[in-house]
């Protein structure tokens, strides 16, 4: 199956195949797994990001080193990654080493052995990685709020787990969660490089077709409500670090395209951010400001990012919703709206210029969507939005009321 420039490849056992094919000599490649943090049972907080540090840490054929040194050896890295739904794989390599790059996910994804002595080692590394994201305020505030926001849903809490918790697991914890979660129906392989299809599809045939069909035991606790709140916490630092956030819309409904054109506006990554250019351009009141968009398969969060000194504080938080305000109440204009779409379009091809992007991008969405839209597709329908569209979700997502707030002081 042909979607433009994407090829799609199904295995006998559900593991689903996405593929684009570059000149560049390198090739990129990923295993996406529809497990996360949220995924987590009361006492298995940490699990799911233990997990993607233990399988390199030994497996039938290998020990910890020669993991490790398979594709580092040859110039390529390896790497993994855990948010709150999903885990991935990767690696990047001269092509000549995709083979390798196969043979070796699989290894780890079915074959880990998970020894003793690499586990106590990994705790405790994993235990330095919360105390340094203990020392990073602008990180650990989205954990914080999100914690006090989702209450005692598996999303409130954050994806690295507690000390006591890390240090309490061991094999069979992991293999136990690994055997629930980590099925052939949740997995995904995306691969972007200079190969014929028909040898990604043989090699994914050769590592990933012998293994089990199985499918996932595991069904995600619905969102069915969150809070509202305002709180403050000493943390004895130079600035106030302000974090403000309200539900918006989830992976799966419509209007998220328009929002995230409304976040890109707002806060994005371009210095001509409506916030950036009213309150650090015109009155130089911080440093960095900016908007993030979450998106969950049944939830969303905008959040208003921002670290200033404490006398400005209050100027920038009436400022903030001063700019929301106008987005409310007055319609983008044909030019403003125009602007508005190129740049987003544009910042999304340039992101998916770099084939490591990509690769990681078609992953997710081929996971989450099993599909993967083109650049062109993408395109069309940020072309497509309305004033009107901005002007309802706006009105939507962005009153006062719904948002709460966390004050790092």
């Amino acid at each position: 199956m042909n979607s433009e420039n994407y090829q799609y490849h199904r295995l006998k056992n559900g593991i689903r195949i996405v593929f684009r094919r570059n000149s560049s000599p390198v090739v990129h490649s990923g295993v996406y797994i529809n497990v996360g943090s949220r995924d987590e049972a009361k006492n298995e907080e940490g699990l799911a990001h233990f997990i993607e540090h233990a399988i390199f840490k030994g497996t039938e054929k290998r020990k910890a080193f020669h993991i490790l040194n398979r594709i580092d050896g040859v110039g390529g890295e390896l790497n993994a990654y855990t948010t709150k739904e999903e885990t991935c794989i990767y690696a990047s390599a001269l092509t000549q080493y995709l083979e390798r790059c196969m043979e070796l996910f699989a290894d780890v994804l079915f074959h880990s052995t998970f020894p003793a002595k690499e586990l106590v080692k990994e705790s405790e590394v994993i235990i330095d990685e919360i105390n340094s994201y203990k020392d990073t305020p602008s990180e650990l505030i989205f954990d914080d709020f999100e914690e006090l926001y989702f209450g005692k849903h598996s999303l409130a809490h954050n994806i690295l787990g507690t000390p006591r918790n890390i240090r309490k697991y061991n094999s069979a914890s992991l293999h136990t969660f690994m055997k629930k979660n980590y099925t052939t129906d949740k997995m995904v392989i995306s691969i972007v490089g200079n190969v014929d299809f028909e040898k990604v599809i043989s090699l994914c045939e050769r590592y990933f077709g012998a293994q089990e069909a199985t499918v996932s035991s595991g069904r995600r606790e619905a969102v069915s409500a969150t809070n509202t709140f305002v709180e403050s916490r000493n943390k004895h630092g130079h600035q106030v670090h302000a974090l403000l956030g309200c539900p918006a819309y989830n992976s799966f409904d419509d209007k998220r395209i328009v929002f995230t054109l409304i976040n890109n506006i707002l806060g994005g990554p371009a210095m001509n951010s409506r916030l950036n250019v009213a309150i650090r351009e015109k009155y130089g009141l911080c440093y960095n400001i900016e908007t993030q968009y979450t998106l969950f398969s049944d939830t969303g969060i905008f959040y208003i990012y921002m670290a200033t000194h404490p006398d400005f504080k209050e100027k920038i938080i009436e400022l903030v919703f001063r700019e929301l305000e106008k987005l409310r109440k007055t319609a983008l204009g044909t030019t403003q709206l125009h602007l508005a779409k190129m740049q987003l379009i544009g910042q999304m091809a340039i992101n998916n210029d770099q084939a490591l992007n990509e690769m990681q991008s078609i992953g997710k969405s081929y996971l989450v969507y099993d599909r993967v839209d083109t650049m062109e597709e993408i395109s069309t329908e940020i072309n497509s939005i309305t004033p009107s569209q901005v002007l309802e979700a706006a009105n939507e997502i962005l009153l006062p009321d719904r948002f709460s707030r966390l004050y790092y002081n």
